[in-house]
């Protein structure tokens, strides 16, 4: 197995994460310092035979995975800082290790997967398997027919052209949209380029998941059929 693929599944983050720590030269491996082509050799019951540590602190077994849901509210950083009273990471249990899936602005809300499934992880967020997202979006004021159509053909802004994607209206000034792209700030920079101003960002879906009835600010486990379904669809 790739080194970054075992350190993902062993709960430190994202594969991506994995690579950053890998580049650092924060991880070792047999007593040397690690590199991204070294792979890790497994046993009987997939036990790691190397000996793998992370700042001198040794790697010994996978964690048992786990997968979360936030509602996220307006104000909270999904940055993991410890120096940062806003960030999520305050709000995260300190067993098992939790990790977003990808980031939610702080001025905007909703739906946040947190799990330590690297694996996971790294298919919902490379831009390869283009999964979607979907959000309600409030602007400032009311829009025309126009732009919903400019919004689901692509708008280009700075050196950038966004994919066509679906977007229907909800109210005069609202609208949902489902984005299989991932940049940053995309909504309200699309919004922007077109001459209106987000006021209301939320996410409320995730690929099959929803937030329901889930109140903001609380968070709950996925239930093992949640689990599945979503895996299911990763794969397709």
């Amino acid at each position: 197995m790739r080194l970054a693929k075992y350190l993902a599944q062993c709960g430190i983050g994202s594969r991506r994460e994995a690579c950053r720590l890998i580049e650092a030269g924060r991880i070792t491996l047999n007593g040397h310092i690690a590199r991204h082509t070294d792979p890790v050799r497994l046993g009987e019951s997939l036990n790691c035979l190397d000996n793998i540590e992370l700042d001198g602190t040794p790697i010994t077994k996978t964690e048992t995975l786990a997968y979360w849901i936030l509602n996220k509210a307006v104000g909270t950083d999904c940055r993991l800082l410890e120096q940062d009273e806003t960030s999520l990471i305050h709000l995260l249990p300190k067993a098992p290790r939790l990790y977003p899936v990808g980031r939610l602005d702080k001025d905007s809300r909703g739906l946040l997967l947190l799990t330590n499934d690297g694996e996971l992880t790294h298919k919902l967020m490379h831009p390869s398997f283009a999964h979607s997202k979907t959000y309600h979006v409030r602007l400032n004021r009311p829009f025309t027919d126009e732009f919903v159509e400019q919004m689901a053909s692509g708008v280009r802004y700075k050196d950038l052209q966004t994919l066509p994607c679906q977007v229907r209206r909800l109210s005069s000034d609202s609208f949902e949209i489902v984005l299989t792209q991932g940049l940053n700030r995309q909504i309200r920079r699309m919004s922007s380029a077109l001459g209106y101003k987000v006021i209301d960002l939320q996410r409320v879906a995730l690929m099959t998941l929803t937030l329901k009835s889930l109140a903001e600010g609380a968070m709950r486990s996925l239930t093992p059929q949640e689990v599945a379904v979503l895996k299911a669809a990763v794969t397709i």
